[in-house]
């Protein structure tokens, strides 16, 4: 069972903003999708403008590897930013274990004064609520929302699965409970204070 205990919001020198962009799709060769490189545009944005934040990309590995935060950081170094600003989680293979897994990693590092939550526009409210159940302080930033080649049906479809997908996860994470001891054992092999690790 995930602990979820309030976190109160750090204040202080050493505590920082985290910038948590979540994974989509990389295509073959390991370049992101255009849906990821809006997100990572957006976390670039505000680190720009707020440089001593952290940058923790989440997403494991998809149809296509590497994993998705891999590939985050691996496009996040060829735009100027240090290695030791990056902490990766590549474990998270939907939204409700990204946010589990981010969680134990900021518990681990102790340093979290609130998250910028990274993610396309359809999808920011789950991942805001469940951060915000988890006691964090969550700022939403803007992020490039083109829908490029995809269909108004096909994003009328991800509306409507987030909507489903935001009370369910929700009551899990309230409740504690893993659809599946899969959290417990990613985790053993994630390492909590994963940082410069690709």
């Amino acid at each position: 069972m995930m602990t979820k205990q309030p976190q109160r919001r750090r204040r202080g020198p050493k505590c920082k903003d985290y910038i948590v962009i979540f994974g989509a799709a990389v295509r073959p060769g390991g370049r992101p999708s255009p849906a990821l490189r809006h997100r990572i545009e957006g976390a670039l944005a505000w680190a720009c403008d707020h440089p001593s934040a952290m940058i923790m990309p989440t997403g494991g590995i998809g149809k296509y590897g590497p994993a998705e935060a891999v590939a985050m950081k691996r496009a996040l170094m060829e735009a100027g930013v240090a290695a030791s600003q990056i902490v990766v989680e590549r474990y998270g293979r939907d939204t409700l274990e990204s946010v589990r897994l981010c969680h134990q990693l900021l518990q681990a590092r102790g340093d979290c004064r609130r998250i910028v939550c990274c993610t396309s526009t359809y999808h920011q409210p789950r991942c805001v609520l469940l951060f915000r159940l988890l006691g964090y302080s969550v700022v939403v930033p803007k992020v490039p929302n083109s829908m490029g080649r995809m269909s108004r049906t096909t994003y009328g479809k991800l509306v409507v699965r987030e909507l489903a997908a935001t009370p369910y996860d929700s009551l899990l994470l309230m409740l504690g409970r893993d659809d599946k001891n899969n959290v417990a054992e990613t985790s053993k092999d994630s390492p909590m204070s994963e940082g410069p690790e690709t």
